[in-house]
């Protein structure tokens, strides 16, 4: 059994779930998305925002306008 892929796919799988719930939350404004991703780690934060700029590009166009500072909740 491959643990590390186990772990993976369950990463990812969280990361897809998050990632569609910031798209949702963009029309409720910047903070709601702020207030999501601070309750996530590092790497997840950061691949939420790479699924996110993926699934849907207007939405995250819209997240880059609204929040030129959204790098830094990256931290």
């Amino acid at each position: 059994m491959d643990t590390d892929a186990e772990l993976s796919d369950s990463w990812w799988e969280r990361v897809k779930y998050y990632a569609q719930l910031v798209v949702e939350r963009v029309e409720c404004g910047v903070n709601a998305v702020k207030e999501l991703l601070s309750t996530l780690t590092k790497d997840e934060r950061l691949g939420v925002i790479l699924e996110f700029e993926d699934v849907d590009p207007q939405k995250f166009a819209q997240l880059v306008s609204d929040a030129p500072q959204w790098t830094e909740w990256m931290g």
